[in-house]
């Protein structure tokens, strides 16, 4: 049993493997090392990523599925960027790297957002 310290925060939390639902049917894994944030530095962190989220397009332009599609994939990416420290793909970490992912990989990224959702605002990683 560990000794309970508050105030002596981890930088990390304990790696955790994703896994999800491939394109093909079968199933992805990817080992994710998520920062650390409190409840409070989570809630700072979903209004920072979404504060524009509500913004309307200006009086006359069409709706366009590929502009929504394309934002969603980079608030995504932004939102990944910001929450994994670490993974064990073969492909570089970056904003560039999560945009792919949300893109070619919309369950993954899911996964990866619900499960550091769940540990930070509930304290665990996976069931």
């Amino acid at each position: 049993m560990s000794t309970v310290t508050l105030g002596k925060r981890p930088s990390t939390f304990k790696p955790f493997t994703v896994k999800f639902q491939m394109p093909d049917g079968s199933e992805g894994s990817i080992l994710v090392t998520y920062k650390y944030r409190t409840r409070t530095e989570f809630g700072d962190l979903i209004d920072g990523i979404f504060k524009d989220a509500g913004r309307q397009r200006p009086d006359g332009e069409p709706f366009s599925m590929r502009e929504l599609m394309e934002g969603t994939r980079n608030k995504n990416g932004d939102y990944l960027a910001a929450v994994i420290e670490a993974w064990n793909l073969d492909e570089p970490l970056t904003v560039e790297s999560l945009r792919q992912l949300c893109d070619e990989l919309p369950a993954a990224a899911a996964v990866i957002m619900e499960a550091y959702r769940t540990a930070a605002l509930e304290g665990r990683l996976g069931n």
